[in-house]
């Protein structure tokens, strides 16, 4: 079992930046993927980026690309979405989430533990 817990959202203007963590709990954060997803109001949840187990490599949403950044840090058991220059469509609740696949990406039934989601605005 896995805990997530995330941090790190708010109220932003349009060009700002925001730095979401996901603390997870376990002495095996190491051997999973990561995720992070977020959610808007009347729409699905959907992917925004990830990173692999074992390689580290990295996919993003063709809508952030550029712009996000996932990072982990497994000796804090941490995993970490750099956010810059934040649009209005932007804003979601976002959630982080683990996987034991090596490369599970965009799908969303292969991440097991999600966290409670944290809510990110981005308005003027």
């Amino acid at each position: 079992q896995v805990q997530l817990v995330e941090s790190g959202g708010g109220l932003v203007q349009p060009g700002d930046s925001l730095r979401l963590s996901c603390a997870a709990s376990g002495r095996t954060f190491s051997s999973y993927s990561m995720g992070w997803f977020r959610q808007a109001p009347g729409k699905e949840r959907e992917f925004v980026a990830s990173m692999d187990r074992v390689s580290s490599s990295t996919d993003y949403a063709e809508s952030v690309k550029g712009r996000f950044t996932i990072s982990r840090d497994n000796g804090k058991n941490t995993v970490i979405l750099q956010m810059n220059s934040l649009k209005p469509e932007d804003t979601a609740r976002y959630y982080c989430a683990v996987s034991p696949a090596a490369h599970p990406t965009v799908s969303r039934a292969l991440y097991p533990y999600w966290g409670q989601g944290i809510q990110v605005t981005v308005s003027s």
